[in-house]
């Protein structure tokens, strides 16, 4: 799934060691545009993390997976980021600002001259 967001906070970078080695996690708040605007945390872990991206007021745009799990009797959501982009930086797919005229299409036909136009209007 992909959103597009600003970024509305930051959360302190968490960090630890576990069995397989030492992991860090950095959970931001993003808000989606809208009549209705909506709050979403979103964790990223490991080398995902880019600090020079995470300026609160940042537009993202944000691939992720949504996973819930059950602990104990009760259901966690988490939306893990698995890409994170500054809005509008997709490189790799640049869209164009206007199509020019010789990219594969004809001219359009020229309008016929004709003084006995019958159209009502």
């Amino acid at each position: 799934m992909q959103l597009t967001a600003r970024l509305f906070q930051v959360l302190p970078l968490q960090s630890g060691i576990s069995r397989n080695g030492e992991w860090k996690k950095q959970d931001i708040v993003v808000e989606t545009d809208g009549q209705f605007p909506k709050k979403i945390c979103v964790s990223i872990w490991g080398d995902k993390i880019n600090q020079a991206q995470l300026q609160q007021g940042n537009m993202l745009t944000i691939d992720f997976d949504v996973e819930s799990r059950e602990y104990n009797g009760r259901w966690y959501t988490d939306v893990k980021a698995w890409k994170i982009e500054l809005a509008g930086e997709n490189s790799a797919n640049p869209v164009p600002a206007s199509m020019p005229a010789e990219a594969g299409f004809p001219p359009p036909p020229p309008l016929p001259e004709n003084e006995n136009d019958d159209l009502p209007f």
